[in-house]
């Protein structure tokens, strides 16, 4: 070979390195911990054990998801690697699992971690380290403050809307009632709380006859639902989580009470709560949902709710679709699979967050007709409005219009 031919060679090489370089540049791979070209890592905190093991269902759920998403190919060719651990629903376990999640497993995000108490007590570390804590299970209404904590998005309609609704429910339906409120005693009761007194306005001091508080470490909650009833209150507001709203629909049919019952949407699920409690003693109670009930038979046809039970049917048979806990992981996990995929090859912290602040009028399968999901830099509560409902015979009928839940909404 002579010099010639050996330096054109050369050229040609480096040429071809640098176009390589430049077209690279502009479709440039980009991670941080958690991604790579095969796999991408997302952590999980669940109470799979403990007072509210009944949401423990969510992660199997979203497990369950995930692998069906790797088995048609993963999102943009890379796998799901989903570690999800147990907090028991108390705060200082669910701080060590956010430490060894970002710090040991190095995950890209935490996603959908559940209840109010524990993702309080991680929001700050996953603020400092900059790690999403995305989509979390928890309709508190402080996930939607992107000034002050850019890193945590909530998901489901915030606990101070739902609260409103029924309070404008409630003025409209009985303006004289004697309201009786049984809440939990923490972040999440207080919200729903706070909402429902914002809504009933001046209203609020005459109506509210009585509210008992409960702490989720309490056997049972009857000793306050026959002090609500003993205060003359003929409307009972119940705020409580699956175990404890079971308890409250059965003890106010123990009791022969029959007031105008309003149960908050996380205990209002068909399978885990009304059915366990007796269908019987369920009739005529009210609550608000976002979501279809597959058990309902205005969807039996739906085309959401049959991908929803192919899903079921292959990968994970075992799952109970009467619980609304099944479609809400399958629907949160689809919400974060849309995230990823807007994403592309752009795999890094910011970008999550940044794609998660962009969705657009997002229809879910699972979502009720109408309830789109949208969120914006300034705006991080992706569902903003619900649908009432009311228990007859063995399911929810909705009713009325699509309610916006913002505040002054």
């Amino acid at each position: 070979m002579s010099m010639t031919t050996s330096r054109l060679a050369t050229a040609a090489a480096t040429f071809a390195f640098v176009a390589a370089m430049s077209s690279g540049a502009l479709a440039q791979k980009k991670y941080d911990p958690g991604a790579t070209d095969t796999e991408i890592k997302i952590g999980s905190i669940m109470p799979y054990s403990g007072p509210a093991s009944a949401y423990g269902i969510i992660g199997k759920t979203q497990a369950a998801y995930f692998n069906k998403i790797n088995a048609e190919g993963g999102i943009n060719g890379r796998k799901i690697n989903f570690i999800s651990y147990d907090d028991g629903y108390s705060p200082p376990k669910a701080v060590e699992q956010a430490r060894k999640l970002v710090e040991s497993d190095e995950v890209l995000l935490i996603f959908n971690s559940l209840g109010t108490p524990s993702n309080s007590a991680i929001q700050k570390y996953m603020n400092s380290k900059k790690v999403p804590q995305l989509f979390v299970a928890t309709g508190a209404t402080k996930w939607n403050d992107p000034k002050n904590f850019p890193w945590t998005m909530g998901w489901q309609p915030n606990y101070q809307s739902e609260g409103i609704i029924y309070a404008k429910y409630l003025m409209k339906e009985k303006p004289d009632g004697k309201i009786g409120i049984l809440y939990q005693n923490d972040d999440f009761g207080k919200d729903v709380l706070k909402g429902l007194k914002d809504g009933l306005g001046a209203k609020g001091a005459s109506m509210i006859v009585a509210e008992e508080p409960y702490e989720t470490s309490v056997p049972t909650v009857d000793s306050q639902i026959v002090a609500l009833k003993s205060k003359g209150a003929d409307v009972f507001v119940s705020i409580t989580t699956p175990k404890f709203g079971a308890q409250s629909i059965k003890k106010v049919a123990e009791l022969g009470w029959k007031p105008l019952f309003i149960l908050n949407n996380v205990a209002s699920s068909t399978g885990s709560v009304i059915k366990p409690a007796g269908f019987e003693n369920a009739q005529g109670v009210i609550s608000a949902t976002y979501g279809k009930d597959p058990t309902d038979p205005q969807w039996k046809d739906d085309p959401g709710v049959k991908n929803f039970d192919a899903f079921l049917a292959k990968y994970f048979p075992e799952a109970n679709r009467a619980d609304s806990s099944v479609a809400y992981g399958y629907s949160s996990a689809q919400t974060m699979v849309h995230v990823l995929k807007m994403c592309g090859d752009n795999l890094t912290r910011e970008n999550v967050m940044k794609q998660a602040a962009s969705i657009k009028d997002l229809q879910q399968e699972m979502g009720l007709p109408g309830i789109k999901i949208n969120t914006s830099p300034t705006d991080f509560a992706p569902i903003e409005q619900l649908q009432m409902m009311k228990f007859k015979g063995e399911r929810w009928e909705l009713f009325g219009p699509i309610i916006s839940g913002e505040i002054g909404g």
